[in-house]
Parts: structure tokens; C-alpha cells; sequence
């Protein structure tokens, strides 16, 4: 099979496709005939190396996991002769996390993890776009800030793949949700659920005064300390870019504030049973079109290069989803996908 390797640190000419083995199978586990995968930010920082501390996982002076990559949709090659839920033929996706390896033709899942059957309207682009933003923006507004209706929810980053995926799930809580993004992203972050938009290049969000229950700072870009006082006086900041300044907010905050908290949450670390309830509820809103994927480009896995670039400019809109098939090449028409 074909994968996408690096094996330096670096910009995204380090990435290249060679040929490796297909993955033997055990007893429990299902091969997927990878259709499409995406391209992410945690694949751009682990192929940067940065920050530094995450060398821990990724290697300290090069890359211990040469193929990148969580997310998947595809189909099944084979399964192991004690699965029962899925056969040959069946169209899924999932993720690896906390794992690597799906920027490649196939890979190996545990049958009781992170996959599940791909809903009949949804195409293999369409259901991997929506992997990682959803598993990241699930947990931060369900157990983190725990929104309800009534509360104000604003998502900072409301265009990209975390944001967009927080909006929608805002929306479906009950919240009113004020998006942040460039001007020329407006209607798409309406389209999706946003009550209001805030240009970030005009306004910005944090010159506000107790106007939001929560921040959720999807892109790292403004700090629990500069969002502070936008917070309603019980209000949460949450954001996903690690720092030591979160690190050292987040527990001080949730022990001895009685008013405004910050956190931090790390999805890609929860377990396969988590994250496959959470599947659960994310093929439930796909069937009854409560969700839409909103998709960058699509990217043929000849060219994952050019994927690497996109990621890199910070400035994609939702995912960007790379065609290991042809069955992951056809362009989504649902609102929300941009020609590549």
C-alpha cells in the first residue's frame, strides 16, 4: 500500500508516498480501504515538531510515527473472525487517535473502537470532514462548559473545522451562538447556526462586558486573561492550544474561583469507548441533517503536499479532506463545501 511519510521535521516538502505493507489483522479487528482522510492542525504541528514539548509523543529529534494522520472513511477490506459488526463491503469511518497512521491505503481498527457505519446521505469527503472538529468540539461545550439553552455561546475560530463543528453544536444545545471570523467567511458561519457575526479584522470580541457564558477559543488566538471580562460573571473560557499559562489558569480557576473559569480539555486522548458514544451521537445528527461538513478543498493523495501547504497558511475554511480514492474525490454540494 501507498502512506504518506515523513521522516524529518520541517515544512511540508518533508511529507512523501511510499510503498509499505498492509496491515495483518487480529482476531477483533477490522481493515479499512481508506476512501479519504484529512489533513489537520495537529498533523501540521507534528510535522513541525512544535511546540516543543510535543517532540515527548512525536520524537524528540525526529519522527517516531513517520505516517500521519487520525481520521478516516472507507471501507472494509477484511475483518478478523471474531467481528460481528462489521463485514466486507461496509462503508465506515473513525479515527486512530490517539494513534497515527490514517494518512495511508489502508488501516487497522479494533472492532469495539472509534468506527462506525457511514450514513447512506453522507459521501466518505463529507463524513471524514466532520471527525475531528466534532470529537474536539463535543466534549469542550458538553463536559467542559456544559451548555444549555438560554446561555450565550461564543466560538472564536467559527470558520474552521473545530469552529464550525462548535457552532453547529451549540446551536443544537440550546444556545445562542456568536461566531468569530474573517468578513469573508460571514455567511457561511450563519449558514451553519451562528446567530451573529463578528469580523475579527473589525471588532474584536473582547472589548465586550459580561456578555457571554462561554468562550470557546477554537483556534488559540486570544487568552483566558484578554477574554476575561467579556465572561458573563460565571462565565467559562475554554480553549484547545495547550500553554502554560492555561495550564496554570485551569485548575486555579476551578478550585478557588467562585466566578469566571478557564480550561483547557485534550479530546484526542479520551478513550476508543468515549469517543465511539460520541460517534453515536454524531451519526444521529448526520441522519436527521442537523449537521452540515463544511469542507476546504479536496486534495488528491498524489498532492497531500499541497494539503500540508493549506493547513500551514492558518487561513483554511473547515477541513481539508485528501482523496486516497477516487470514491473520496467528488466534492460535496452541500452548503458549506468551497471548490478546491
Amino acid at each position: 500500500m501507498r502512506t504518506a511519510v515523513y521522516e524529518q521535521y520541517g515544512g511540508p516538502d518533508v511529507v512523501r508516498i511510499v510503498e509499505a505493507g498492509v496491515p495483518g489483522i487480529g482476531d477483533t479487528d477490522v481493515l479499512v480501504r481508506v476512501d479519504a482522510t484529512v489533513v489537520g492542525a495537529s498533523d501540521s504541528a507534528g510535522r513541525w515538531g512544535t511546540p516543543r514539548f510535543a517532540r515527548l509523543f512525536f520524537g524528540l529529534t525526529r519522527p517516531k510515527h513517520p505516517v500521519l494522520g487520525t481520521d478516516f472513511a472507507g471501507v472494509v477490506e477484511r475483518v478478523g473472525g471474531s467481528v460481528t459488526r462489521f463485514a466486507a463491503g461496509d462503508r465506515v469511518f473513525g479515527t486512530v487517535a490517539p494513534l497515527l497512521g490514517a494518512h495511508a491505503e489502508f488501516v487497522k481498527v479494533p472492532e469495539h473502537g472509534a468506527i462506525v457505519h457511514v450514513p447512506d446521505q453522507v459521501d466518505q469527503a463529507e463524513a471524514v470532514a466532520l471527525v475531528d472538529g466534532f470529537l474536539t468540539a463535543l466534549p469542550f461545550l458538553r463536559d467542559g462548559a456544559k451548555v444549555r439553552p438560554g446561555q450565550t455561546v461564543l466560538v472564536n475560530g467559527a470558520s474552521g473545522t473545530v469552529g464550525s463543528a462548535a457552532v453547529q453544536l451549540a446551536k443544537h444545545f440550546g444556545a445562542t451562538v456568536v461566531g468569530v471570523c474573517s468578513g469573508s467567511n460571514e455567511s457561511l458561519v450563519r449558514s451553519i447556526g451562528a446567530d451573529r457575526v463578528i469580523d475579527y479584522t473589525r471588532d474584536d470580541f473582547t472589548d465586550a462586558r459580561d456578555a457571554y457564558d462561554v468562550v470557546f477559543d477554537a483556534v488559540g488566538k486570544r487568552s483566558f486573561g484578554q477574554s476575561r471580562k467579556a465572561l458573563t460573571p460565571t462565565g467559562v473560557y475554554l480553549t484547545t492550544v495547550p500553554s502554560l499559562a492555561i495550564m496554570l489558569q485551569a485548575p486555579f480557576t476551578r478550585w478557588f474561583s467562585r466566578g469566571r473559569r478557564a480550561g483547557i480539555l485534550f479530546t484526542g486522548l479520551r478513550g476508543a469507548q468515549a469517543k465511539a458514544a460520541d460517534f453515536a451521537l454524531l451519526v444521529e445528527l448526520l441522519e436527521a441533517g442537523a449537521l452540515t461538513p463544511v469542507i476546504d478543498r479536496v486534495v488528491p493523495f498524489d498532492d497531500i503536499v499541497d494539503a500540508h501547504r493549506r493547513v500551514d497558511t492558518g487561513h483554511k475554511t473547515g477541513s481539508v479532506v485528501v482523496a486516497v480514492t477516487t470514491a473520496g474525490r467528488r466534492m460535496p454540494q452541500r452548503r458549506g463545501a468551497a471548490a478546491s
